[in-house]
């Protein structure tokens, strides 16, 4: 499942992508991965939630970004949901959001994960193949 909160800069998709994390925490037996662009909201997660910083890791394209997330859903699998903070930032999104959320709706199939996605943008602007898993526009 791909759950996509959508809205332009400063418009709080942070606050309802954390909040959302912290929620769903409580009530699932799995992990949680929340993948952002810097620490900044380090302790606005709960201490159970796994927080990633992506560019320490170096990545460059949206092939190698996806293929992390691949990494990342391989090594657990107890893997409940991964959110994607700033996903436009970190997943190296240009013209291919409707490519990068094709291959991440084929790994949540596969391997029964869900994906929370931020992304600022509004909605009517994102592909047509995308606005579908728009649950929240701000």
């Amino acid at each position: 499942m791909i759950d996509i909160i959508a809205g332009l800069k400063g418009h709080g998709k942070t606050k309802v992508l954390i909040q959302k994390a912290n929620d769903d925490i409580k009530l699932t037996k799995g992990t949680i991965v929340y993948l952002d662009k810097n620490n900044k909201h380090m302790y606005e997660l709960s201490n159970q939630i796994r927080l990633i910083v992506v560019p320490e890791y170096n990545i460059t394209d949206t092939d190698m970004f996806i293929g992390f997330i691949a990494g990342i859903v391989s090594q657990d699998h107890d893997l409940d949901k991964i959110y994607l903070d700033s996903f436009l930032t970190i997943a190296f999104i240009e013209d291919n959001m409707a490519y990068a959320i094709q291959k991440l709706e084929e790994l949540a199939k596969k391997f029964e994960v869900s994906f929370v996605i931020s992304a600022s943008a509004e909605k009517d602007s994102l592909p047509e193949s995308v606005q579908q898993y728009v649950s929240v526009s701000l």
